[in-house]
């Protein structure tokens, strides 16, 4: 069981995290897909009965990921506010107060879907708002997995799952790195995120995330 397996990108060696994040380390860099901060506090400003304490959940995983790593930069890729209610005083609060305990990490923002709704994070976060892509080859840093011409594209946007089948009828659906051809997914890193069930194709790397480790699975070819 590893909690971090390395493997090569399109010529790049990457590390594949645990904690549903990647880290880069010729550029000391974690890369986070789909945090959707204050999603929990959307749902409860709308009545429904949802946990709360996801947002320092997730802030906890960052102290983390940042204490066990050489980084000088997390680039999201998209969606890190869900909407516009996540902009409720407790979860700014509560990345204000981890910012501060961070301010001299670079953090980049590549707008996703629910950040043209939710609105850029505000300004005392220290983050720096680009549209996609973010070009750093051999990869483009994207929020939507649409094909690069030339760069081997990373993004984030679909939650990949996938669901293993046992005897009978028993199964189990994990988040999951999905490494293409011409373009990868990361898991959603929230911790109050659904997922999709991918069906990977041959030719393609698929990478469980459960029990606190890191899963390579192997795909038969049909």
């Amino acid at each position: 069981m590893t909690r971090s397996l390395t493997v090569n990108l399109a010529g790049e060696d990457i590390c594949l995290l645990a904690e549903k994040a990647l880290y880069w380390p010729r550029h000391r860099a974690l890369l986070i897909a789909d945090a959707h901060f204050g999603k929990a506090a959307a749902y409860r400003r709308l009545g429904q009965p949802v946990p709360a304490g996801t947002t320092q959940a997730n802030l906890r995983v960052l102290d983390q990921l940042l204490a066990e790593h050489d980084c000088r930069q997390i680039v999201f890729l998209g969606d890190f506010l869900h909407a516009k209610e996540s902009h409720a005083p407790p979860t700014l609060a509560a990345l204000e107060e981890w910012r501060a305990r961070h301010s001299e990490v670079i953090l980049t923002l590549i707008r996703g879907n629910h950040d043209l709704r939710a609105g850029d994070p505000p300004a005392q976060l220290g983050i720096h708002v680009v549209a996609e892509p973010l070009l750093m080859a051999p990869f483009s840093l994207q929020h939507e997995p649409a094909p690069h011409p030339t760069l081997h594209v990373l993004a984030g946007h679909i939650h990949p799952t996938y669901r293993l089948q046992g005897k009978g009828r028993q199964s189990v659906r994990a988040a999951c790195f999905y490494l293409g051809d011409r373009v990868s997914l990361l898991p959603a890193f929230g911790a109050f995120t659904g997922g999709v069930n991918i069906d990977p194709k041959p030719g393609t790397r698929l990478y469980l995330v459960a029990d606190g480790a890191v899963w390579p699975l192997a795909i038969r070819n049909p």
